[in-house]
């Protein structure tokens, strides 16, 4: 599993970006609260309710990126609204466009912020109703801490106004097309993708290419390097690499495994028992890193405006490093190791993790892994350790 060395060039596109946006906190909304509100920690629990809703209604990988992205993106254009040190992303994301300011009213931006998070995501899930008890819970939570209804009501309108017009942009991204687009086809090409078991899911999201990008202008200029050739002849780079494969899992050892454990993300994992088949829910890749985004906005006591921002950037750098990821998974179409060695070394083995249903190369853990960890490095900075 390899990451292209023509990637890192879009970890420095994603450092500028962090850059060109990182410049101020949020201004204070001038209400009194009679209670007061950790609106960071309530931000962070709303994110960790998107989160078990994704999870609930199994979205691969690269949906749960674009569910993640607006959301955040929405939350954002809240507080930057407000702000004249920080930047609205219209005109820094492709083809946003700034939101028309409609409401007068007075309104608590922290609670239209994630309210806009909240409204944002509800439309991208199926199971919507969980977070409308949310939103619900959310307003009379600002109404026990001694907002008027009126100014809830305000706020709530304006977050319905932002994550309408996310939403709006969000059609444009050719997400909507790619559900009718072409399947994947498989041929008999030797070291070509095909299923695998034990549930033989065919390809997930042969068309993600297609979406619209972000940040990157293109996918041409960042080509991963080819993986290695197709060879069975032992001695070859491929035969070499597949028996290096084998042996790390054969010879894993406990912290190995809890290792792998730890970072295994597949949000649909099907076990068979006998005759009896059922499947278990995970979080996604993308889910894993922002809920690390998370853990270490809570650590470092970021404001709720710069929690916004950081998990804003991640969340767009996720979104893109999915597209370049799944552009070169269906142009390479490359075998996975548990179909090679099965076929060739034993027909019993079986891999720790259960194999995705997607081409191997280029790993999707590494490419949005080494994206996101970037982003965050140049947040909160090289020495940063989670405690």
């Amino acid at each position: 599993m390899v990451v292209s060395k023509n990637i890192a060039a879009f970890f420095f596109i994603s450092l500028i970006f962090v850059l060109g946006c990182q410049n101020g906190t949020q201004p204070s909304s001038g209400d009194k609260h009679k209670i007061e509100i950790d609106t960071r920690t309530v931000f962070h629990e709303a994110v960790e309710d998107l989160t078990d809703v994704i999870v609930e209604d199994i979205f691969s990988p690269p949906v749960a990126s674009r569910i993640y992205v607006y959301p955040t993106i929405a939350a954002y254009e809240v507080i930057a609204a407000t702000d004249n040190n920080l930047r609205s992303l219209s005109g820094q994301l492709s083809e946003l466009l700034p939101v028309k300011k409609v409401i007068t009213q007075a309104y608590d931006i922290e609670l239209a912020a994630i309210l806009a998070f909240l409204e944002t995501g509800k439309q991208l899930v199926f199971s919507q109703d969980r977070l409308d008890d949310k939103i619900t819970k959310l307003k009379q939570k600002w109404l026990e801490a001694g907002i008027s209804d009126e100014r809830i009501q305000s706020s709530h309108q304006v977050g319905k106004t932002f994550a309408t017009h996310i939403l709006a942009w969000s059609k444009g991204d050719n997400y909507a097309e790619t559900r009718s687009g072409a399947k994947y086809s498989y041929t008999d090409e030797p070291g070509k993708w095909i299923t695998t078991p034990p549930a033989f899911m065919e390809g997930i999201e042969p068309n993600w290419r297609k979406l619209r990008l972000m940040v990157l202008d293109n996918l041409e200029d960042y080509v991963p390097n080819p993986p290695t050739s197709f060879s069975l002849e032992k001695g070859s780079q491929f035969y070499s690499e597949v028996l290096e494969t084998k042996a790390a899992v054969d010879e894993a050892t406990v912290e190995q495994k809890e290792i792998a454990a730890f970072w295994d993300c597949n949000p649909y994992v099907m076990n068979v028992t006998g005759h009896t088949m059922f499947a278990s829910k995970k979080i996604t890749p993308g889910g894993h890193w922002i809920g690390i985004t998370s853990l270490a906005a809570h650590q470092s006591k970021l404001s709720l405006s710069q929690s916004i921002e950081v998990h804003a950037l991640t969340a767009i750098t996720l979104y893109d490093a999915f597209i370049s990821c799944w552009d070169e998974k269906y142009r390479s179409n490359l075998v996975r190791p548990e179909t090679v060695i099965n076929s060739e070394l034993d027909p019993d083995w079986k891999p720790f993790l259960q194999t995705p249903p997607f081409p191997e190369h280029t790993s999707g853990h590494s490419v949005i892994s080494t994206a996101a960890a970037r982003v965050l490095t140049q947040y909160f900075g090289d020495a940063y350790a989670y405690t």
